[in-house]
């Protein structure tokens, strides 16, 4: 049966739109997860370089596996900086995404490094993003810029009351909303979670004011409808290690004795 869904290069421009798309956090250095995803029907994969030991020759076949799955293939950064964005880029990656973006001037700098129009990314068309120089120089950038997806985390305390200006920078495609980060900032407060929650409702409602589309990472059926209901489209569905934790728990549940 063909694949139906729409090409892994629509990503941005569902994302803008609202559209809803589900994805899931790669951890693991291997294609094969990425290749049993894609049939599956997920849209979108954001392979972890903050917290997973993927080093860039392995993002490379994890975007190559991706896009060939046709799943868009976003990757995170260990922090901002400039040479990796630019290496995710050149890989073939359709979006970026920023952990503790907590400022205007971070949030700026982020979106200059994933545009060539008014931004200083490296020029480079031989690369995989530039289909390996098949297509003209300026119709490269043009792709690209219109193509690639620029996203930032709101995870420290010092970023929530800074969401709304952070979201209005011009370029900054999606808002994420790190509930892992912020509630750890909490320590062992048990009013941690309401916290938390006050805060995602907070910064989703920046986001909607500036028109900003919304992540999340829900952590169950009734979340996921909490996330949906503050207006998250895109949602990240556990990860590759929480796949195989959650289904090796079961069966061996299932089969013990």
């Amino acid at each position: 049966m063909t694949d139906q869904r729409p090409n892994f290069t629509t990503f941005r421009e569902r994302l803008l739109a609202g559209e809803r798309m589900l994805g899931t956090f790669l951890k693991l250095p291997t294609t094969q997860v990425i290749e049993i995803l894609g049939p599956l029907g997920y849209d979108f994969a954001v392979i972890d370089q903050e917290h997973a030991p993927l080093d860039r020759a392995m993002t490379d076949l994890m975007i190559f596996a991706a896009r060939a799955s046709n799943i868009a293939p976003l990757v995170r950064v260990p922090e901002f900086n400039a040479a990796g964005i630019l290496s995710a880029l050149d890989c073939g990656a359709m979006g970026i995404m920023v952990p503790h973006v907590n400022s205007v001037e971070k949030a700026q700098a982020v979106v200059q490094s994933c545009r060539y129009a008014g931004g200083n990314r490296g020029f480079a068309s031989l690369t995989r993003a530039g289909i390996w120089g098949s297509i003209g120089s300026v119709q490269h950038m043009e792709i690209q810029d219109r193509q690639v997806a620029c996203i930032v985390m709101i995870e420290d305390q010092d970023a929530v009351d800074l969401a709304g200006a952070i979201a209005r920078v011009d370029g900054v495609d999606a808002l994420f909303i790190g509930r892992g980060d912020l509630t750890a900032s909490f320590g062992n407060d048990p009013d941690a979670a309401r916290k938390v929650a006050e805060i995602s409702t907070r910064v989703a409602a920046a986001a909607r004011e500036a028109n900003v589309p919304l992540l999340m990472l829900p952590t169950s059926r009734d979340d996921y409808e909490f996330a949906k209901g503050l207006g998250a489209s895109a949602m990240l569905l556990s990860s590759d290690h929480g796949f195989i934790r959650s289904a090796a728990g079961k069966a061996i549940k299932d089969f013990s004795d």
